[in-house]
């Protein structure tokens, strides 16, 4: 099975994906030629993580009654000082001190669950290739 996303380039160092009815935009920093007009395509990758560990924060506590009220979670990417790439990603689910202490590390368990996490431990093959589109 796959999924099929298109990536355009609507000027300057913006670059769009359409999936299903949506776009998603992207942009570059100013210090590196864009404008700054949408978050970078790393930032939305991280963003997928954090996103992703949330939703199933938040049908947990859905499922279960409890209010998500002073719920965050708190991301931080560590990367490798010798070669820049990503090293680690740290996630804290902060909760507020009436949340009911008997949950908190399920909310751990569920967070860790989510589907991103899971595909990049995967390590899934990349195939890149150029392909002439019909005229």
């Amino acid at each position: 099975m796959a999924s099929e996303t298109f990536v355009t380039f609507p000027g300057g160092k913006r670059v769009d994906t359409t999936i299903g009815n949506h776009v998603i935009r992207t942009d570059q920093p100013v210090a590196s030629g864009g404008e700054d007009s949408a978050p970078s395509p790393f930032n939305l990758f991280m963003a997928a993580i954090g996103t992703c560990a949330g939703i199933y924060v938040l049908g947990f506590c859905q499922k279960r009654e409890l209010p998500t009220d002073g719920i965050r979670l708190r991301q931080r990417a560590h990367f490798d000082p010798e070669t820049g790439v990503l090293a680690r990603v740290e996630l804290d689910i902060e909760v507020p001190p009436t949340f009911p202490e008997k949950y908190r590390e399920a909310l751990v368990r569920v967070a860790d669950q989510c589907a991103v996490k899971k595909a990049i431990q995967a390590q899934p093959a990349f195939e890149v290739k150029t392909v002439v589109a019909a005229g």
